[in-house]
């Protein structure tokens, strides 16, 4: 009949009824289960992906699987693109400049400070004496001290002995710039350092830091080095060196002015020997071409001379009268008679004196 229960089928358990929280918790599960299944998807996605990387055209790339590179020599640089490689720990990549500049400091020698106070004018005041626990210094060949630091740059030309033949090659630049520094100290006096031979000095720490660098072999490239050096900072000292400075311009001043004061006398007398010179060539040239003249006047007159020498010179002494008396107004020749006796001649003094001219005008 409708009403009546249904009995149980034989060789079957009885249904249990389902409790609503159990169901709940277990449909929690489930879609837990799945959302971890997608964040597990997501992250070896990003794990994979994590491991592309870009080179940069200025940039070699070198990969390291375990420790150890990947490829030989100059097949382990990967060049400009997109690459791949295990993400860490399994590879590690490591990019390299080939052509940007890199530079190195050396404050060995420099006293305790930093860029940011050196920029913002804070720098710590001296004490009275010089620090050497937070103080740099170096020693000079006259056994004074002085600071001085240097910047190093260099290009990196072989990226692959420069990542794996040294632990840190930074650091070993840094302590080849320090040594150079400190031996070009040692050879070189304190006002040859700060004032006189500055660029020498400067010369020699990167000669220096080259030998260094070239004995190690780091695989870099060397482009220049600056140096700039002090006096001590403290102030009984640093007013010594100001007092030795000042002698020193004065010095150079002094022998500037003299240098100027020789040179303008050098080039008078030089333009004094020079118009001396000039007028004994041109006096002599004169004189040369005046004798000359007369030579050749002589040789063209001995002819005649010897023809009849009472005659020539009887004329020569009539030339010469001419020019002396040009300007005589009566002329009068007394010639002496054959027998070389003077002639007498005698001339009226007592003529009329002419009158002078009335001015009509009074």
């Amino acid at each position: 009949m409708n009403g009546e229960e249904k009995p149980p089928t034989p060789g079957l358990p009885p249904e249990t009824p389902v409790d609503s929280g159990s169901q709940a918790l277990s449909e929690a599960l489930r879609s837990s289960f799945g959302i971890v299944k997608i964040v597990m998807i997501g992250l070896i996605i990003l794990f994979f992906f994590s491991g592309f990387f870009i080179v940069g055209p200025q940039e070699r790339a070198l990969v390291l699987r375990l420790g150890r590179p990947v490829g030989e020599g100059e097949k382990a640089l990967l060049g400009p693109g997109l690459h791949f490689s295990w993400p860490y720990p399994i590879d590690e990549y490591r990019k390299v400049s080939i052509s940007g500049i890199q530079k190195a400091t050396s404050t060995a020698g420099w006293y305790a400070t930093t860029a940011a106070m050196e920029a913002a004018r804070t720098e710590p005041q001296p004490g009275p004496s010089l620090n050497p626990a937070i103080d740099g210094y170096a020693i000079t060949a006259d056994e004074n001290i002085v600071h001085s630091r240097a910047t190093l740059s260099y290009r990196i030309s072989e990226p692959v002995r420069f990542v794996f033949d040294f632990t840190d090659a930074t650091k070993v630049i840094t302590n080849a710039l320090d040594d150079a520094l400190l031996f070009a100290a040692s050879h070189y006096k304190v006002d040859d350092m700060v004032t006189r031979d500055i660029i020498g000095f400067r010369e020699a720490v990167f000669k220096r830091v080259s030998e260094l660098i070239d004995a190690q072999n780091l695989g870099i490239t060397l482009e220049q080095c600056t140096v700039q050096s002090i006096p001590p900072r403290q102030p009984n000292v640093r007013a010594a060196f100001d007092e030795v400075l000042r002698a020193e311009v004065n010095r150079s001043k002094q022998l500037d002015e003299a240098r100027s004061h020789e040179n303008q006398v050098t080039n008078r007398a030089s333009a004094d020997a020079a118009a001396r010179i000039n007028l004994a060539e041109s006096d002599s040239v004169r004189l040369v071409n005046e004798v000359s003249s007369r030579a050749e006047q002589f040789l063209e007159l001995l002819p005649k001379y010897r023809e009849n020498p009472a005659l020539f010179a009887q004329q020569r002494l009539a030339d010469t009268l001419g020019r002396v008396l040009t300007n005589i107004q009566d002329k009068i020749l007394v010639p002496e008679t054959r027998d070389g006796k003077s002639q007498q001649m005698r001339y009226l003094f007592n003529r009329e004196l002419p009158k002078p001219k009335i001015d009509e005008t009074k």
